[in-house]
Formats: C-alpha cells, sequence, structure tokens
C-alpha cells in the first residue's frame, strides 16, 4: 500500500475529505471547510512500538457526521501496519472498536 495522506475519502459539502498523518506532530488531522477548520486525533508514543491513543477533537459544528469515525480508522489501521501497540485513552477510539471489532485491531491494544 503506497504511504500516502489518502488514507480514505468522504464527501462533505461536496469536497473529498482526506485524513492525513502528521507524524512530525503526532496527530491525524481532515481539514475541514477549505483547511479552516480541522478535526484531529492526537497520540504520543509512549515506547518504542507503543502509542497512546489520547484525544480526537471535532469542530462543534461538525459533529455528528461521522468524521471522528475516519480519524479513528486511520489511526487503528496504522497502529496495525506499524505493527505498534496502542493505550486506547480517549473515549472514543474506544468506542469506535467497540463498535467495529476487529481481530487485527485486538491484537493491538492494550487492554
Amino acid at each position: 500500500m503506497a504511504h500516502g495522506s489518502q488514507l480514505n475519502v468522504l464527501e462533505i459539502n461536496n469536497s473529498p475529505i482526506q485524513v492525513e498523518h502528521d507524524k512530525k506532530r503526532r496527530q491525524f488531522v481532515i481539514r475541514l471547510n477549505g483547511s479552516h477548520d480541522r478535526a484531529v486525533l492526537l497520540y504520543e508514543y509512549v515506547g518504542k512500538k507503543t502509542v497512546d491513543l489520547q484525544h480526537t477533537e471535532v469542530p462543534d459544528a461538525y459533529r455528528g457526521r461521522g468524521i471522528a469515525k475516519h480519524l479513528a480508522k486511520a489511526a487503528m489501521d496504522f497502529v496495525v501496519e506499524e505493527d505498534l501497540k496502542a493505550h486506547l485513552t480517549c473515549w472514543y477510539i474506544q468506542k469506535y472498536v467497540k463498535e467495529n471489532p476487529q481481530p487485527r485491531y485486538f491484537e493491538h491494544i492494550y487492554q
């Protein structure tokens, strides 16, 4: 799989949404409304191969549209692809994994 920022695309206001992975800042970002607003998922390395998925934030105006789900999926796919272990500090990601129970996710989560 090609590693670019095109992780998954969804239409919002007829413009495709892209999840970008900013590795330097350790966050997944969706630029909304021509990049003026941003939805972000923050993580931190807490060990060499361990990440803590800390926090997901979607601006109020964009809540309830399934945007956070795309961030959560991108983060979990990253954890699996990089063969990391994840602490799910963020309640939203805990909820996402419960609602999308995939064995490949569970292998990578600290229970």
